[in-house]
């Protein structure tokens, strides 16, 4: 009986001490989400009252940049993704703008099929989707198919002051095919998955609420620094 009740609290140890597979908190996953896809999303929200759809592609433009969980879902990913396209790059953007439980919105990269963001990814070589990582470490988490442009964003974020992980949590590495990153002409994007604490640096006081991202007036030239370094990888 001793030895029974000694293995049980051994293995009541175990299971409280043993550290979760990663400490970084990602986007949730399709199980958690609310809606499986954008028709049950469409079908239940309001466009234009709970969520909007914003695209700009320039004619022959060749890179995409796209925020599939912006405004409020994660911020400021809306905000990054349309700094960094310009009117040089496509632009596409899926926006929570609900007063709140903007999370419901969240609908994961592999299972994202809003028509419109499918149309502009599909015209483009090359995919940059802007994401929100867990943390308070200031990082970047570099994922995707296209491990060449990988490799230039890693080099080029770095190079600017700004820390990226050396590996990449297989939750957020988005390289699965399904990806939308992943589903331009060449099947290969890159995933930006941005820490809190990366991102509290983009605005003054470290403020990420939807009216205080919105305002140009609260970015910090980290801000533009990181955006820059981005698309230099571009070239």
């Amino acid at each position: 009986m001793k030895t029974i009740l000694a293995a049980v609290v051994a293995n009541l140890l175990v299971m409280g001490l043993a550290p979760t597979a990663h400490a970084v908190s990602a986007e949730p996953a399709s199980v958690r989400d609310v809606y499986a896809n954008y028709a049950g999303l469409s079908a239940h929200e309001v466009e234009g009252r709970d969520y909007r759809r914003v695209q700009r592609v320039p004619r022959g433009a060749k890179v995409a940049h796209i925020a599939i969980h912006g405004g409020a879902i994660e911020a400021p990913t809306s905000q990054l993704a349309d700094q960094a396209a310009g009117r040089r790059y496509a632009y596409s953007s899926f926006e929570g703008i609900k007063a709140a439980d903007n999370s419901d919105l969240h609908i994961t990269s592999t299972h994202f099929d809003e028509p419109r963001a499918l149309k502009v990814v599909a015209a483009v070589d090359y995919t940059v989707s802007w994401h929100a990582a867990a943390g308070t470490a200031v990082t970047t988490y570099v994922g995707g198919r296209d491990t060449t442009l990988i490799k230039k964003v890693t080099a080029g974020l770095r190079a600017a002051g700004f820390p990226v992980s050396a590996s990449v949590p297989e939750e957020i590495g988005g390289d699965s095919p399904r990806n939308i990153a992943n589903r331009n002409r060449r099947g290969m994007g890159v995933q930006l998955e941005i820490s809190r604490g990366q991102r509290e640096l983009f605005f003054a006081g470290g403020k990420l609420n939807r009216a205080w991202i919105e305002n140009p007036a609260n970015r910090t030239k980290a801000f533009y620094r990181y955006v820059a370094a981005v698309n230099r990888a571009l070239g």
